[in-house]
C-alpha cells in the first residue's frame, strides 16, 4: 500500500510544481473572492443614494403642497385628500414614487408642542398603520400638521446591508415627511 502511495505522489508532484509556479489566472481568482463583497458595497451606496434623493423629493413636495394649505388656496378649492395628494404627485414625485402607495395626514393641532409627528405604528404589532390619516380642513390662523408616508422599496438585502425599516412588514424603507405650520390669516381675518 505504501508503494501504490508514493507511485501516485511521485506522479502528481510534477503537476503541482506546475500549478505552484503558474500565476496564470490568478486574477480571476483574487476578483471571484472580492467580486461578491465589492458589489454588495456598490449596489448598497447606490441604493443609500436612492432613498436619500427619494426622501429629499418627497419633502419638496410635501412643502410645496403645504404651501397650499398655509396660504388658503386649498380651502378656498375645497381641497379633499384625492386633491391633496393629486398636488403632491403633481411635481417630480411621480418619476420616483406610485402615487397610490402615499399616505397623506393633515390635520389641525391645539399648539406646536401637542401637535403629533409622530410615524403611526400599532402599539401591538410594531407595524406602520396609516390606518387613522386623513384630510381634515383647516381655517385661517390654524396650526396644521402635514405628514406623508411612503413605503419604499429596497433591494439590497444580504450581508447585513437591508435598509427596511422595522415598521415595514415587508422589505422596504419607510420614508415621512412632516410639515407644520400655522396658516396666514387669509379672507381678512387676524390670528
Amino acid at each position: 500500500m505504501a508503494t501504490l502511495v508514493s507511485k501516485i505522489g511521485r506522479r502528481l508532484l510534477p503537476i503541482a510544481k506546475r500549478f505552484d509556479r503558474n500565476e496564470k489566472g490568478s486574477a480571476a481568482v483574487e476578483f471571484g473572492i472580492v467580486a461578491i463583497p465589492f458589489f454588495a458595497c456598490f449596489f448598497a451606496i447606490i441604493e443609500v443614494g436612492l432613498v436619500f434623493f427619494a426622501g429629499q423629493t418627497l419633502e419638496t413636495a410635501v412643502a410645496d403642497a403645504s404651501r397650499l394649505i398655509l396660504t388658503g388656496q386649498a380651502q378656498s378649492q375645497s381641497f379633499q385628500l384625492a386633491d391633496f395628494k393629486n398636488q403632491i404627485c403633481t411635481t417630480a414625485v411621480q418619476t420616483l414614487f406610485l402615487c397610490t402607495n402615499i399616505a397623506v395626514d393633515v390635520r389641525p393641532a391645539t399648539s406646536f408642542g401637542t401637535a403629533d409627528f409622530s410615524m403611526p405604528v400599532n402599539n401591538t404589532t410594531h407595524m406602520l398603520d396609516t390606518s387613522s390619516f386623513g384630510y381634515n380642513a383647516t381655517q385661517p390662523c390654524d396650526i396644521v400638521v402635514v405628514r406623508v408616508i411612503y413605503e419604499w422599496p429596497t433591494f439590497v438585502r444580504g450581508l447585513g446591508l437591508d435598509m427596511a425599516s422595522a415598521a415595514s412588514s415587508t422589505h422596504k424603507h419607510i420614508l415621512m415627511s412632516t410639515a407644520a405650520f400655522r396658516n396666514e390669516p387669509y379672507g381678512g381675518s387676524w390670528c
